[in-house]
């Protein structure tokens, strides 16, 4: 019994699912039929309805009052340029580190020291070199060249987060300036009111435009600088992991070598 229920419950959706696509197709087809009387392509009418993004960008630009998007877009531009200078030196300062700490090793076990400098300087970022940077002092007490290798890994560091303080400015900045635009918005608003003496729906639906515009487009901004700074903000901390890395592994190096040079 519940079998044939269910059958039918099926079979009653789908005659009404079909009677419902039978209707939505007619009336296109009458649709089609009365502008085709009219002397009108239904294309040309869809193209006209549907605007691409660029106009409708440009237009709630100019809805939004010029003179406020024009900061947030100017921080938007200021913003981006910083973040795609930092993921492209970052990139470019990325290699393979494990790599290059057993080449190290091998050069450094057969004495050549200056050929593992030279392999050092050969090769790019801050992992090679805080490496060169240990290997310059090799010769002192394996305090002073521990010290040597913090210290220079705090200045590639300071490198790596080169204008990362301007992004978080940026960052801050493009809402901020959007709910600037919200307070002159509602104000123009106020002021257009009270010049009338009226409460005019025209007035404040354009004011509490204005308002609204510069708030969203300074949030998306906000938002669009914030995912790139958060992967900047990865880079930077697998940069420092490596470096960290290497310069245990790099101080076990020179160790054992020491202690060849003391047996000897």
């Amino acid at each position: 019994m519940k079998k044939l229920i269910a059958a039918i419950a099926i079979m009653g959706l789908t005659m009404f699912s079909q009677t419902i696509v039978a209707q939505d197709s007619l009336d296109n087809q009458t649709v089609e039929e009365m502008l085709a009387e009219e002397g009108l392509d239904p294309t040309e009418l869809m193209a006209e309805e549907t605007p691409g993004l660029h106009s409708q960008l440009k237009t709630k630009f100019v809805d939004g009052n010029p003179a406020f998007m024009s900061l947030v877009a100017i921080v938007l531009v200021l913003g981006l340029t910083l973040c795609i200078e930092r993921i492209v030196y970052l990139t470019l300062s990325e290699i393979n580190a494990k790599k290059l700490l057993k080449d190290i090793d091998a050069k450094v076990e057969q004495g050549d020291v200056e050929g593992a400098k030279e392999l050092c300087r050969n090769t790019r970022g801050p992992v090679a070199s805080v490496c060169y940077q240990g290997l310059m002092h090799i010769k002192e007490p394996i305090d002073d060249v521990e010290r040597s290798i913090m210290s220079y890994g705090t200045v590639q560091v300071a490198n790596m987060e080169k204008g990362c303080s301007w992004i978080k400015l940026f960052i801050a900045l493009a809402p901020s300036l959007g709910f600037l635009g919200t307070v002159i918005g509602m104000v123009m608003a106020f002021d257009q009111i009270q010049e009338l003496g009226d409460i005019n729906p025209t007035i404040v639906a354009s004011g509490m435009k204005v308002a609204l515009i510069t708030t969203i487009f300074g949030i998306v901004v906000a938002v669009i600088l914030q995912l790139f700074y958060n992967y900047i903000v990865s880079k930077i901390e697998h940069l420092t992991s490596q470096m960290e890395e290497s310069a245990v592994t790099l101080l076990d190096t020179i160790t054992q070598f020491k202690r060849s040079r003391n047996d000897e």
